[in-house]
């Protein structure tokens, strides 16, 4: 279960493109809830990640409402998502938000580069069954992923070799019908002339954790020897804006929008403890 150890890969961004691209990983699972590993597992979103997608979809319908996102005006050119069901949902929650805040039907399509790592034996098991039965090859993966992985499962490299062609179509198309920018602009926030334009071009990829991972280092030529680098939070949303074909991090697994979840579940926890005289 060894590869060559990844060296740093080639750019993927186009010379000189100026554009936004928006990561969103997926909602709440049901084998999240049952705590069994996911993989390239069909597992539908569970009421609470259908509640999430819809609450991601109303913050990216009116991304310049309070807490606003770092995004050009206008809608995203496309959707793009992982195939797998629980993306498929969410992905459809945004465009079913769009439409209805303003009518426009973004354009909304499956993409297999993008589906999670692959996670072979472990897929639809129980953490404490893998941790028994799968105990080095568990600490492998979580210490060295490029050198251990699930058995018959993908290693990072393998999803980096489908990763970067999904990457390239998308940005290619990003970035089309606008001009190319310059590195010769302010390159520091808060001086004028720094960051995106209004009208600047922006897409959307909704994804999963594992797979994201290996998309941003990829983004930013980070080599696999990183993967744990980067984590996404349940329909967190991260921000790279490409300036002159540089990527810069704009912002990183925002959840505010899920605060109205917190809130409810608050008051359901107030309302139980009133019910029994609890203190």
């Amino acid at each position: 279960m060894t590869d060559a150890l990844p060296g740093i890969p080639d750019p993927v961004v186009p010379p000189g493109l100026d554009a936004t691209l928006v990561l969103l990983r997926h909602g709440e699972s049901e084998y999240i809830v049952e705590n069994r590993f996911q993989g390239q597992a069909e597992t539908p979103l569970s009421p609470v990640g259908r509640r999430q997608a819809a609450l991601a979809g109303e913050r990216l319908a009116r991304p310049h409402a309070s807490p606003a996102l770092p995004l050009p005006l206008g809608r995203p050119q496309e959707i793009v998502h992982s195939p797998l069901a629980r993306t498929a949902a969410t992905a459809r929650a945004v465009a079913d938000a769009i439409r209805a805040a303003d009518g426009v039907d973004v354009p909304v399509r499956p993409e297999p580069g993008f589906l999670e790592i692959g996670q072979g034996e472990w897929e639809g098991l129980h953490q404490d069954d893998i941790v028994a039965r799968y105990p080095e090859e568990l600490k492998g993966w979580r210490r060295r992923p490029w050198e251990v992985w699930a058995p018959g499962g993908e290693s990072p490299m393998q999803v980096q070799a489908r990763v970067r062609p999904a990457l390239v179509e998308v940005l290619e198309a990003l970035g089309r019908d606008y001009p190319r920018g310059s590195l010769d602009r302010p390159q520091v926030g808060g001086y004028s002339g720094a960051g995106h334009t209004a009208s600047q071009p922006w897409s959307l990829i909704v994804g999963h954790d594992g797979v994201f991972k290996v998309v941003m280092l990829t983004l930013f030529g980070i080599p696999l020897t990183h993967f744990w680098m980067f984590t996404m939070a349940l329909t967190g949303i991260t921000v790279v804006e490409l300036r002159g074909g540089r990527p810069v991090l704009r912002a990183a697994n925002l959840t505010e929008h899920l605060v109205p979840l917190l809130d409810e579940r608050a008051q359901e926890q107030a309302e139980e403890r009133a019910a029994t005289g609890a203190m």
